[in-house]
């Protein structure tokens, strides 16, 4: 199995880039190809996936997201290609910080996640996410909630009395049910 791989970045492409190391030119499957810049000699962490017909590198620029890469693996139903766009678009302490409070809707936001495989991720994940290096930030979600009841129909107005008075770190749907509970009375 690779650890990692140093090489010059000769080619990206849309899904990954080409690292040429030793004369050889590996094709690696990277979350976001564009943070790599073309003939700049780089060091990749790397995970190899073998399958019956295809092997498989997926590369990554920092240790931690190879870290939170292999968690999400684990996953039931969630697989290499899935989780690439989830590092692609989310911060790795957003995500964790997501899991660890139970934030479905912000996992719903990535590519082919939808409830069911968002509640699959916080019950395997939640708990069991330690990566070094990375220190958990709690996100604000106060934008988060204000979106959501907004998107109930509740006026920015109506809802700027009532945020302050939740506790932030419930999961937003808690917070969503407290703020209703506030709105209503």
């Amino acid at each position: 199995m690779y650890e990692y791989m140093i090489g010059t970045i000769t080619d990206i492409k849309s899904t990954g880039i080409v690292l040429e190391t030793g004369g050889i030119g590996y094709f690696i499957n990277t979350p976001n190809p564009y943070a790599f810049e073309l003939d700049k000699e780089v060091k990749v962490y790397l995970y190899q996936q073998i399958k019956e017909d295809e092997h498989s590198l997926f590369g990554f620029a920092q240790e931690t997201e190879k870290e939170l890469f292999l968690k999400l693996i684990n996953v039931k139903g969630l697989g290499c290609k899935m989780a690439l766009p989830i590092l692609a678009t989310g911060s790795i302490s957003g995500i964790i910080d997501a899991i660890e409070r139970e934030n479905i809707l912000y996992l719903k936001k990535f590519p082919k996640i939808g409830d069911k495989l968002a509640k699959q991720i916080i019950l395997d994940l939640k708990g069991k996410i330690q990566i070094t290096g990375i220190e958990t930030e709690k996100e604000n979600t106060q934008e988060e909630l204000i979106e959501v009841l907004k998107g109930l129909g509740y006026k920015e107005k109506e809802l700027k009395g009532i945020i302050p008075r939740i506790d932030n770190s419930l999961s937003i749907e808690e917070q969503v049910k407290e703020a209703l509970k506030l709105l209503l009375k």
